[in-house]
């Protein structure tokens, strides 16, 4: 799923370490490959990894290969992008977003 160097591939065994151990803002794209909405999101989230190496950690979850994360935080709709500081969800964005309203929430948040 992951497409950047920068983008983590987030698993229901690294979810811990990989999302919840980050201090500071983590974000995580929930989706599946079949999810057309989510093929549309997914480059942007790659994007946007890459402008914030460094500072945020970003993360992709295929939510049919990892479903215990994905119902430890209520995803229902593809594609939930979570925004996570210090471990605790701060913020969501469900569905195709632009690329700019993503950005925002980034650096709402970052």
């Amino acid at each position: 799923m992951a497409d950047s160097a920068n983008t983590i591939t987030v698993t229901d065994e690294n979810f811990a370490t990989a999302i919840a151990g980050v201090q500071g803002l983590a974000v995580v794209d929930f989706g599946a490959s079949w999810c057309g909405p989510c093929r549309i999101i997914g480059p942007f989230v790659d994007q946007l990894a890459d402008e914030y190496a460094g500072r945020v950690a970003v993360g992709k979850l295929d939510v049919d290969e990892n479903p215990r994360t994905a119902a430890a935080f209520n995803v229902r709709s593809l594609p939930s992008v979570l925004f996570f500081k210090d471990g605790k969800v701060v913020d969501t964005i469900v569905g195709a977003v632009p690329k700019p309203m993503l950005k925002q929430k980034f650096e709402q948040h970052a």
